[in-house]
């Protein structure tokens, strides 16, 4: 956030700057999703709905993640939030008291450990290589393990790495009897033939969180869920009910929509990103950056920087500064990340092609 903040204040000075740096789908939401929202403004739907979302939606919800998991899901299990971040405070602040432990895969989102550490948890890493594709250490989490462990995080395809997870790795961290919880809001951009394998599928007692944010470019429209364990339910929709009643009645119905017409968006975004991962990719790599493998989904390239410089945000606002490109410090994504940097594809082709071209000089001139 800092180094966007910084852009912002380079481009009110009326430099150009490239962003690389935010998480930010380059297309718009589905038409249909804008136009069912309009329509509910219209007829009125601007009051509060039931706790855990609209009948509708939630049964909607229920239909995609069975089809994409194979694996039935009931719609109570459901519970729909102002995005999946309220979705991530709801099943955090149920699962932890002071002093339990959460397993966090590390390099991970810069917001699990302050969500952990709000609910008085402690986050415990466990560090994925590159070198391996950022698969998770399943015998690393066997050795975190102890009596106060609450819960395993885990986020596939992930920010900031792109890694996806395979059943094998999935099913033996469930086998530890721990609850997961699992971030599963990029499923559907993946590339390669890869399939991202819901933990709905290997457990009973598995938490998913999952939006509309990523997979349908609707980061303003604040809509995500909560899928959980039938017994926990009732918790979740009292945390619901007093931390934020429920999501926006018309957004709601901008998220049916996108469940029932969306697909072709998410496939045009699908197709674009996996040209731009390539480009970025290759340019990254004859710049002297480090990049092992092609990330397999999202749309992040977590890019070893170490080549350039150890500190990864002194590298990002020198960056910033002197060639007028964003992007992320890989501290940012926990000590793992040092040394790194993130570069995000959502951009256009032309302007990651621009700022490939940008950062050539500057990085050449470094000390």
């Amino acid at each position: 956030m800092e180094v966007m903040e910084r852009a912002f204040a380079l481009e009110r000075e009326g430099r150009r700057v490239i962003h690389l740096e935010i998480g930010e789908p380059g297309f718009p939401p589905p038409a249909a999703a804008v136009e069912a929202c309009r329509a509910a403004l219209a007829r009125g739907e601007t009051r509060y709905t039931d706790s855990r979302g609209l009948a509708e939606l939630r049964e909607a919800i229920a239909i995609d993640k069975s089809r994409r998991s194979g694996v039935s899901v009931d719609p109570e299990r459901v519970i729909v939030t102002s995005g999946t971040s309220p979705a991530m405070l709801l099943v955090f602040s149920l699962l932890i008291d002071a002093g339990d432990e959460v397993i966090l895969p590390t390099p991970h989102y810069p917001c699990y450990p302050n969500f952990i550490r709000y609910c008085g948890g402690t986050p415990v890493p466990v560090v994925s290589e590159a070198g391996d594709g950022y698969r998770i250490r399943t015998d690393a989490v066997r050795r975190s393990l102890t009596e106060r462990t609450r819960a395993i995080v885990v986020a596939s395809p992930s920010n900031p790495t792109g890694a996806v997870q395979d059943r094998a790795t999935l099913a033996e961290l469930a086998s530890f009897g721990v609850p997961l919880i699992s971030d599963e809001i990029y499923d559907g951009l993946v590339y390669d033939g890869a399939r991202v394998v819901s933990a709905l599928e290997v457990s009973e007692e598995a938490f998913v969180l999952d939006g509309f944010s990523k997979r349908y470019a609707m980061t303003g429209f604040r809509l995500g869920y909560a899928i959980a364990p039938r017994e926990q339910i009732r918790t979740l929709q009292i945390l619901q009910q007093n931390l934020f009643i429920s999501a926006n009645h018309f957004v709601q119905r901008a998220g049916i929509a996108a469940l029932e017409q969306g697909e072709e968006t998410v496939r045009a975004m699908r197709a674009a990103y996996d040209r731009r991962r390539r480009l970025l990719v290759h340019g990254l790599r004859e710049l002297g950056f480090g990049v092992p493998e092609l990330p397999r989904g999202a749309f992040y390239v977590l890019a070893d920087a170490r080549a350039f410089a150890a500190d990864s945000k002194w590298l990002a606002f020198e960056l910033l500064e002197r060639s007028g490109v964003a992007t992320t410090p890989g501290i940012d994504f926990g000590e793992a990340g040092e040394g790194f940097l993130r570069f995000c594809y959502a951009a256009a082709e032309e302007q990651i092609a621009e700022a490939l071209e940008r950062l050539a000089p500057v990085l050449r001139e470094l000390p």
